[in-house]
């Protein structure tokens, strides 16, 4: 997976944009104005993402390209390198998911059904 791969993965997502609240380089991906990915094109390519704890230590534990949140929660969120690393297409795709999802679901019933 590269960088534009992992972009479009992501923009197919309902109600998902993006901004630079950081830097010109890192891109933040938002729900409802709350962040679930964070990337740049800076190579190797990698993504922040947000992950239940228990199941972010047990990741971490497997692969090598899974790390504790760059500059985040090193609680909740995961540095997952997605060009040449151990992580694959599958796995980078069902960690995105699960972020996204984990935001969702603590957006209120409001914001949920605005989307």
């Amino acid at each position: 997976m590269n960088f534009k791969q992992l972009e479009t993965y992501i923009m197919k997502k309902q109600g998902v944009s993006y901004d630079y609240p950081f830097d010109e380089k890192t891109r933040v991906y938002r729900i409802a104005e709350k962040m679930f990915a964070l990337t740049s094109e800076e190579k190797p390519v990698r993504v922040n993402l947000k992950c239940d704890p228990i199941y972010a230590l047990e990741l971490r534990s497997i692969y090598e390209g899974v790390i504790v949140g760059y500059h985040m929660n090193k609680k909740h969120w995961n540095t997952v390198t997605i060009e040449e690393s151990d992580v694959d297409v599958e796995t980078i795709k069902e960690l995105i998911d699960h972020s996204y999802e984990l935001v969702y679901k603590s957006l209120t019933k409001k914001k949920r059904e605005a989307l």
